[in-house]
């Protein structure tokens, strides 16, 4: 046997190797899928861990059903959350980052420093604070129960806090466009606002993919915040999946059902702005 057709042999064998760990680790990610879907169509009464890696005697979707109907004003909460709340990030981290990276001012680097800051400070840390700056916020604009136990002051404090990561991400990518399309917008008279509107969110896209799915999968699935700073007609579905529990026993079927119905929008998240994650992500890792 030749040099060659052992050396082929040998990747051939290598390639297959990495397939089959591949394979496992498929397979290891999808068991917990596997007993959410199987369990969530069970009925109560087969419902139990000892019967979880069983296949259903009687498939029903009477979990589903109950599990929509507890869930579905924490669904809703959750899309007024996680909605605006990603929008405004984005906006405002796209604007900090253009002006941080192209308008160049004395301090900007400590400025940005500070900014970072920011991405290591605890929930707990500020949750008492917080607290008592939204309850100032109620008596202030005399709106009791919209800043503090609502979902406007959530809305805020996630926005507040996401500042700082999604100006990272927007300062990185928006150092890779070349200066010379900014000098050559204001060669033509356009001044800062016109030169991000026309030249430099045109080209934001995988920045903005990576921002809305960070900020959208934070936001949806928070819940210290939630917890702390909503009452109980604005818990959104984190905490109304966690209420799904039964007095005597636990219904494990509607937890499951549940429980894939609050993750379904973060995957079609990832789904439709995934290609652009790593791209923008990556942006700017070899400058700035």
């Amino acid at each position: 046997m030749t040099a060659v057709a052992v050396a082929g042999r040998r990747r051939r064998a290598f390639s297959l190797a990495k397939l089959a760990v591949l394979i496992a680790f498929v397979v290891i990610f999808l068991i917990p899928i596997y007993v959410l879907l199987v369990t969530s169509f069970k009925p109560l009464t087969e419902a139990d861990p000892g019967q979880a890696w069983n296949l259903p005697q009687t498939w029903t979707f009477e979990a589903w059903r109950v599990a929509w109907e507890k869930l579905a004003p924490g669904l809703w909460n959750s899309v007024l959350v996680a909605v605006p709340g990603s929008i405004l990030s984005c906006a405002l981290g796209s604007m900090n980052g253009y002006v941080l990276s192209k308008w160049r001012f004395p301090g900007a680097d400590v400025l940005f420093t500070l900014f970072l800051f920011g991405m290591f400070i605890p929930y707990q840390g500020v949750m008492i604070p917080l607290v008592q700056l939204l309850v100032g916020l109620n008596e202030l604009t005399g709106m009791q129960g919209v800043w503090y136990g609502g979902i406007p002051g959530l809305v805020l404090a996630h926005v507040v806090y996401g500042i700082p990561i999604s100006t990272l991400i927007f300062r990185n990518y928006y150092v890779t466009i070349p200066d010379e399309l900014i000098e050559a917008s204001r060669v033509d008279g356009a001044g800062m606002l016109r030169t991000y509107w026309s030249v430099v969110l045109p080209v934001s896209g995988p920045a903005i993919a990576v921002v809305i799915i960070w900020q959208f999968t934070s936001l949806w699935n928070d819940f210290l915040f939630a917890v702390f700073l909503t009452g109980p007609q604005s818990w959104p579905a984190t905490v109304m999946l966690n209420n799904i529990a039964g007095a005597q026993a636990t219904p494990y079927s509607q937890q499951m059902a549940a429980a894939i119905l609050a993750s379904i929008p973060t995957m079609l998240i990832y789904v439709l702005l995934g290609r652009f994650f790593m791209r923008g992500l990556m942006a700017g890792a070899l400058k700035g």
